[in-house]
């Protein structure tokens, strides 16, 4: 049997990237006629011209609070759920509506594997006609359907074990003899660990794929320990599938219909490759076209191609979160604050704000990356400070190269004590 989905998984790299950017100006002009939201973000754009990287990194980047600001907006007018970003209305080709905490509401269409989580299920080690015990939720959030239809297209048979319950879960699992599990690893433990309690084996339970969670090598072991392989994914209720883990254990590679930017945090300005940042997407899916969503999630290029053959980027995996807004002595301050200081002066290449000191009594440092050391160029930095965060803060000049490569554009290194 083949150890790859299908022939998009190993084609060559150039040919990934001309297809997908053959396909960008098409979505663009899609989004601009079908999604109101996106009729009035992107007005003015020629989505023609947008063919390429360099192209799309000059289109605005649109993060999840914005989604919700609109959502809102639109609900309280009476108007469209979705905030104008859905194609589709409510009938036939819109059966489910899901919802995220917030609340932002999410649309499934009906095309087969609309969340495209078959690839990730296939590259766990699932196959068709085998059965699959899925305990991700299946109530407001779409995470229990994503998994199902995914299921369903690569040819298997769910159960939907869903949340809790945990005795019955096991039963089921004793009497059904399902292939693998899908859902939390944090509930697979309880699983087992009760399992162990109830003097119940469950000698079927070979595989799972995770998602919803940390998956750190502590966790993956302990389930090797118990015959038990897994893998993770990473999909969000906006975008469905981004990425997924192989057999190689070497990060995550990217899905097929997803062009993927690693952004400095607060800003929409791709970093160099390998340098972490904010995971920014854009999705071909015609019923709900997000341009330029912001996950608001780090992660890094890994460099090469993945062991396993498949061709496409690779991500390092959840890294922490982009939004670093830091309350400095009863200002806010964010990330792309940072950044607006840092575009002022061309010898700038990287900027991280430290935040030291005890609560109420903050000390605020800008280290700087500077490619030269210009006359004056510390006290000018110092005084930019001051104009856009309007708080006072010290700068320290760095080699070029110097500072972590972790995404923080805002490091808290307060004591809370």
């Amino acid at each position: 049997m083949s150890t790859h989905y299908d022939a998009l998984e190993t084609r060559p790299p150039a040919e990934r990237e001309a297809a997908l950017l053959a396909a960008l100006p098409q979505q663009i002009a899609h989004a601009r006629t079908r999604s109101a939201a996106f009729t009035d973000l992107l007005a003015g754009v020629d989505a023609l011209a947008v063919d390429s990287r360099v192209a799309l990194a000059q289109l605005p980047v649109i993060r999840k609070h914005e989604l919700l600001e609109r959502q809102k907006a639109t609900r309280a007018a009476g108007g469209d759920v979705f905030g104008g970003f859905s194609a589709l209305g409510f009938g036939a080709r819109m059966p489910r509506v899901f919802a995220s905490p917030g609340t932002i509401y999410e649309p499934e269409g009906a095309r087969k594997d609309y969340w495209r989580m078959a690839r990730a299920m296939f590259a766990a080690g699932f196959r068709p006609g085998e059965l699959i015990h899925n305990s991700f939720s299946y109530h407001f959030v779409p995470a229990g359907s994503m998994m199902e239809t995914g299921a369903h297209a690569l040819g298997c048979t769910v159960f939907p074990g869903g949340t809790g319950q945990t005795e019955q879960q096991v039963q089921a699992m004793r009497e059904l003899q399902p292939a693998g599990y899908i859902g939390t690893p944090s509930f697979l433990k309880i699983i087992v660990d009760k399992a162990q309690e109830m003097g119940m084996a469950l000698p079927s339970l070979k595989k799972a794929m995770f998602g919803g969670e940390a998956f750190p090598p502590s966790v993956r072991d302990w389930f090797l320990g118990r015959g038990i392989t897994g893998y993770q994914c990473y999909a969000t209720a906006d975008l469905g599938l981004i990425a997924y883990e192989t057999e190689a254990r070497e990060g995550l590679v990217l899905d097929e219909n997803v062009l993927v930017e690693i952004v400095r945090p607060g800003t929409g300005d791709p970093v160099a490759e390998g340098e972490v940042g904010e995971l920014v997407v854009t999705s071909f899916n015609p019923d709900y076209p997000l341009i330029r969503f912001g996950t608001g999630d780090l992660s890094a290029v890994l460099p090469g191609p993945c062991p396993t053959g498949r061709t496409n980027h690779r991500i390092r995996g959840w890294m922490g979160r982009a939004d670093q807004t830091t309350k400095i002595r009863g200002m806010f301050v964010h990330p792309g604050q940072v950044a607006d200081i840092a575009r002022r002066f061309p010898e700038v290449l990287k900027a991280r704000l430290v935040v030291s000191g005890e609560m109420a009594s903050d000390h605020m440092t800008l280290q700087v990356e500077a490619a030269s050391e210009s006359q004056g160029l510390a006290s000018r930095i110092s005084e930019a400070i001051r104009d856009v965060t309007k708080l006072r803060g010290e700068v320290e000049l760095k080699a070029p190269g110097s500072l972590p490569n972790d995404g923080k554009v805002i490091e808290d290194a307060r004591s809370y004590k």
